[in-house]
């Protein structure tokens, strides 16, 4: 799959794509996966003539992983992998992908010396992403992560009873799911976990340790943080790898909190020192992070700064689900809008953005739900909002609040 992911990143680096209308005086910089790409002497420019984007191909190619050989005789450049070639001739619009051609807008160049290529998608079967940045002139560059369809399930004790695991796991493949979010009970027998993680593998399902709760985010609590941290390492090190959890999943919300109204700055102050806590002790375990984030974060500044909230915790995760609780796909206040500015930041830093939504009982208003709504709703929303959310290459999928309300809902797959 990885290697997959690479062609298809080369693919689209291979061919043009035009950006709106880019500043051609100003310098463009370019990530891959969420790396800068370093361009010692020439730089990424725009072709006047097409108002193409080029880039020197070897450094990019670099940061995928892919090999590159350059025959000054023919004035060809070869991009290699395991499986693929890809070659270009400077001055030609056309592209060999072992052996067949694909017509590029703008042909390959040389500027002092560097191999200069067009970017752009060349078609919807290859699953990567550019996006472009106009504020910060930025390319970002990414191959696309597998989709998640994930669910909370925060009563541990169901588990108590194997009939019950049996149909969590068989209500969770039937709906797709490839991840759960399990808060974790320390009453419940090692046992039990080691069991339900069991039937998880076996329907290839990811299970992360789930906890968290809005005082979590003062420095009172970080005694529960560290307890709980403690149980998972314990925990995993003392079973099967086919039993592990995969990941580390925090779920704090101090904003909930009436100090929230009242000093926001050191709620978020304290809530920052929470996350460097568990961004400490995760990156010793190597586990995977992930945070729930509320979809407006963007618009809380890191104090002190112009600088989001929401950003600076992509910055410390792996991934966010963005708690976008919202029935409508479109509109001004839809899922789409909503999730747009965080999966912009998340683009640029090379993370992960589950979109989240809810399907238990709201008192925030019957917008924020799909409680009371036919499961048909459901799945029409969530297909328009996939279609313009997975233009963004940080989008990994959905994300449904809870496994409890959702059983409870007339069913129908993704």
């Amino acid at each position: 799959m990885k290697k997959l992911q690479q062609i298809m990143a080369l693919a689209v680096l291979l061919s043009a794509v035009s950006f709106g209308t880019p500043v051609c005086a100003q310098p463009v910089d370019v990530t891959v996966n969420g790396q800068a790409v370093a361009f010692p002497d020439v730089q990424p420019y725009v072709d006047a003539r097409s108002q193409r984007t080029l880039v020197p191909v070897r450094f990019v190619a670099e940061k995928l992983g892919l090999r590159t050989q350059w025959d000054a005789k023919t004035g060809q450049v070869t991009l290699q992998n395991a499986t693929t070639t890809i070659r270009l001739t400077v001055g030609q619009s056309i592209a060999h992908v072992n052996g067949k051609q694909v017509q590029l807008d703008t042909a390959a160049a040389i500027r002092n010396g560097r191999t200069m290529v067009p970017l752009r998608f060349i078609s919807e079967s290859f699953d990567a992403r550019i996006d472009w940045n106009a504020e910060r002139n930025l390319i970002v560059i990414a191959t696309a992560a597998p989709k998640q369809h994930s669910t909370w399930l925060w009563d541990a004790s169901l588990l108590l009873s194997g009939q019950e695991q049996e149909r969590t796991i068989e209500f969770a493949a039937e709906q797709q799911v490839t991840s759960i979010y399990l808060q974790i009970d320390k009453d419940i027998p090692q046992a039990v976990y080691q069991s339900f993680m069991q039937k998880a593998q076996k329907r290839q399902i990811k299970v992360e340790a789930l906890n968290g709760r809005p005082g979590w985010a003062f420095p009172s609590s970080h005694s529960q943080i560290e307890a709980f941290i403690d149980w998972v390492e314990a925990y995993n090190a003392a079973v099967a790898p086919e039993e592990r959890f995969s990941g580390l999943h925090f779920d704090i919300e101090p904003y909930v909190l009436p100090e929230w109204k009242s000093d926001q700055t050191r709620v978020v102050s304290n809530w920052m020192d929470s996350i460097r806590l568990i961004e400490r002790r995760t990156k010793a375990n190597g586990l995977r992070l992930t945070l729930d984030i509320p979809f407006w974060l963007h618009q809380v500044k890191v104090p002190d700064t112009r600088y989001s909230l929401s950003a600076w915790m992509l910055e410390k995760a792996d991934a966010v689900v963005i708690m976008d609780y919202r029935n409508s796909a479109l509109g001004n206040d839809g899922i789409i809008a909503n999730a747009q500015p965080i999966l912009r930041e998340a683009g640029t830093l090379g993370k992960q953005v589950i979109v989240g939504i809810e399907t238990a009982p709201s008192a925030e208003g019957a917008h924020t739900t799909f409680h009371s709504l036919p499961t048909h709703v459901l799945k029409t929303e969530l297909q328009l909002a996939k279609e313009k959310l997975a233009q963004h290459a940080s989008y990994a999928g959905f994300a449904i609040h809870d496994y409890n309300h959702w059983t409870k809902l007339k069913q129908d797959s993704f």
